[in-house]
């Protein structure tokens, strides 16, 4: 198994010293490194790229996990006419193919799912996001028209059934997020939810504390109007949309509606 990814040439040299580069190609004065598969566990951060940790016992219940990672300067609105209708659109498309009792059937949604148990937590009490939006969905309660951040990230969740986390990447404290077990009594600040009970739960954590977990982001680190460089992490658990093709589609989204610019993506395969 290989990987193909964009790192700068000192690096490049250090890693290719290291016996864990099979290939080098040379375009435009980038190197394009294929990393080895005994290097895969380790995701380097290549300018604003955040780095990515994950817990073994996630890795365990889900092998196949990947991680579609976007991370762009940008301009966030209110939302625009335009994506509403996309929204819309969308959301119309889930109430034909979907009965309510069957949206947690959804691969990426089941996955999700499995994980929670697996680690002690009721999916049922705790819903998934993607979960939660296509339920709203389906019930006929529509979904909040917020901000263009927002929006963007909850079009592409109940499109590919993923939870996504939406960050504001200059709140991230650090230059690595752990995804890891939610503890017991931790404090957790979900949006518009107040204290979150997390133990149990799957959750990215920064240099100080949770900032994400599939349920619901934290207050700490969210899009807000003033948010110009965003973070955004696509976690498929298991496999639905393919995971390339729904961060090529969240990167396309930025660009249309948020000014997307400085666009990095790449996929982490543990």
């Amino acid at each position: 198994m290989y990987e193909k990814i964009c790192i700068p040439r000192t690096l490049g040299v250090i890693l290719d010293k290291l016996g864990c580069v099979s290939e080098i190609i040379m375009k435009k004065q980038v190197f394009h490194f294929v990393f080895l598969s005994t290097c895969t566990n380790f995701a380097f951060n290549f300018e604003n790229m955040i780095g990515i940790q994950i817990d073994p016992r996630i890795i365990q219940t889900c092998p196949d996990i990947a991680i579609g990672m976007v991370n762009a300067s940008v301009v966030n609105s209110h939302t625009s006419d335009n994506l509403w209708a996309e929204i819309e659109r969308e959301a119309e498309a889930i109430k034909m193919e979907y009965e309510l009792l069957a949206i947690n059937q959804r691969p990426a949604i089941a996955a999700t799912r499995r994980l929670y148990k697996a680690l002690g937590k009721d999916p049922g009490r705790y819903r998934v996001a993607s979960e939660q939006l296509c339920r709203r969905i389906i019930k006929g309660l529509g979904l909040y028209r917020l901000t263009t951040l927002i929006d963007v990230v909850n079009l592409v969740s109940i499109k590919s059934g993923y939870a996504i986390s939406g960050l504001d990447a200059d709140k991230i404290v650090g230059d690595t997020l752990t995804m890891g077990v939610g503890k017991a009594g931790e404090m957790y600040n979900g949006i518009g939810r107040g204290q979150l009970n997390i133990e149990g739960l799957p959750v990215y954590r920064d240099a100080i504390g949770g900032v994400a977990t599939p349920t619901s982001d934290e207050e700490r680190t969210k899009f807000t109007l003033d948010t110009n460089h965003v973070q955004i992490n696509i976690n498929a658990f298991g496999p639905e949309m393919p995971i390339e093709d729904a961060v090529n589609w969240m990167a396309l989204l930025l660009e249309k509606y948020a000014y997307g610019t400085s666009i990095q993506t790449h996929v982490f395969r543990p």
